[in-house]
């Protein structure tokens, strides 16, 4: 079977809560403190699969990682601070930090590489990639087709695909990966760091990799990675303006080593920096459709505000690359910080490769919903973190997903 783009959503887990975490994360720390509520935001990702289920993509699932994570407090002395609460993060559900993926055509082995993430920035996530790695081992287990790579060492801080794009002519050919890193200095961490990305690419094998150094500004502005300005899909590249530190010397790169690259530059006078962080207009999922036409699903909040759907509008408008914008809901995971793309993993694969038990189809989809309206908490609020009897709660909810997607004492 040729090879397709397959997007691995993480569903949102049962201890899903708003602790403000994660400092650059402007949407995030806007909402620390704020009650959460597991269960809509749970069914409101599985709409989204739902939905590009219907536009005949191929859909798979990641399952939550267990929490509360008991060997982190242990380790800590049981701590009564925000790393209790880091302990409890659902985080692992933005799958576009789970690893960064470099397709079979791209690599010296022919072979499908993913490296987990270290995620060292930041304590709530840093502790997901053990867990995170053995449920990329499960999914990918054929090493004929697959090889999944530990975490790089965690001197180098390295967030995975959401620093990651890759561009080819189509799925299935040879393409060009670029790798964005940030250098420190600024107001917020740059979480990318370069020698995270040039080891990655080391791993995986890869001969035409470019190294771009994101925008200083775009970061001290809340795009703590690069996916909140800027997204790529076979020839296309979506992006502000702001999103490089040398973005006339990338777009030249980047069409030496792709001549049929698409480059679709927003202009800051269009939207400014600032609204492209808030809408997370970027932080979309840019995927081509069975008909060959590419469409863009955005985030709701994006499609609310004039500046952007003006833009939205003009661009269908001119007839360009991108032919279709499709919103979709999926407020619980913007306030937390992660949008549609924040939410998937993507991988170019025979699906036939792939361990069924992750990838979805609508019956599967209702299966997991019927498990997540049933165990999933409704609400959630601040002062509920450490409570055994929510422990208790979300260990059960996420037992009875494992069972139902015969996933149980696997991951």
């Amino acid at each position: 079977m040729p090879l397709v783009e397959i997007n691995f959503d993480g569903l949102v887990g049962p201890s899903h809560n708003y602790a403000g975490l994660s400092l650059g994360n402007l949407a995030s720390a806007s909402h620390g403190g704020d009650p959460s509520y597991p269960r809509a935001a749970a069914l409101q990702g599985l709409d989204k699969m739902r939905h590009n289920l219907a536009l005949g993509l191929a859909q798979g699932f990641f399952a939550p990682l267990p929490r509360p994570d008991q060997a982190f407090l242990a380790a800590l002395g049981d701590p009564q601070t925000n790393l209790r609460a880091a302990a409890w993060s659902a985080s692992a559900m933005w799958t576009a930090n789970a690893a960064t993926v470099s397709p079979a055509p791209d690599t010296a082995d022919g072979r499908c590489h993913l490296t987990a993430a270290n995620l060292v920035t930041m304590p709530h996530r840093s502790i997901e990639w053990t867990d995170t790695v053995r449920q990329l081992r499960v999914a990918f287990a054929d090493t004929a087709h697959f090889a999944v790579h530990d975490a790089v060492p965690a001197c180098f801080g390295d967030e995975g695909a959401a620093n990651h794009m890759r561009m080819a002519a189509h799925h299935g050919a040879p393409g060009i990966e670029l790798f964005v890193y940030g250098k420190p200095g600024g107001p917020y961490p740059a979480r990318q760091h370069e020698q995270a990305s040039r080891a990655v690419a080391r791993l995986h094998g890869l001969t035409r990799a470019l190294f771009i150094e994101q925008s200083p500004d775009a970061i001290a502005a809340g795009a703590f990675h690069n996916d909140v300005v800027t997204v790529a899909n076979e020839r296309v590249l979506f992006t502000h303006e702001q999103a490089f530190a040398d973005p006339e010397g990338t777009y030249a790169a980047i069409r030496a080593a792709l001549p049929e690259a698409e480059i679709v530059v927003v202009p800051a006078s269009a939207i400014s920096l600032t609204d492209a962080i808030k809408s997370y207009l970027f932080n979309a999922q840019l995927l081509t459709l069975p008909t060959g036409e590419m469409a863009l699903v955005i985030p709701g909040e994006a499609w609310s505000m004039p500046a952007v759907r003006a833009y939205l509008d003009g661009m269908i408008a001119s007839n360009g690359p991108i032919r279709r914008v499709l919103p979709v809901d999926v407020r619980q995971s913007m306030a937390n910080g992660g949008g549609p793309a924040c939410l998937r993993l993507r991988v170019v694969a025979d699906p036939a490769t792939v361990d069924p038990r992750f990838l979805l189809d609508p019956a599967r989809i209702a299966l997991i919903a019927d498990v997540v309206a049933k165990t999933w908490p409704e609400q959630i609020d601040p002062a509920d973190i450490g409570r055994e009897s929510l422990a208790t709660t979300v260990r059960n909810a996420r037992a009875a997903l494992l069972e139902a997607m015969e996933l149980q004492g696997v991951i």
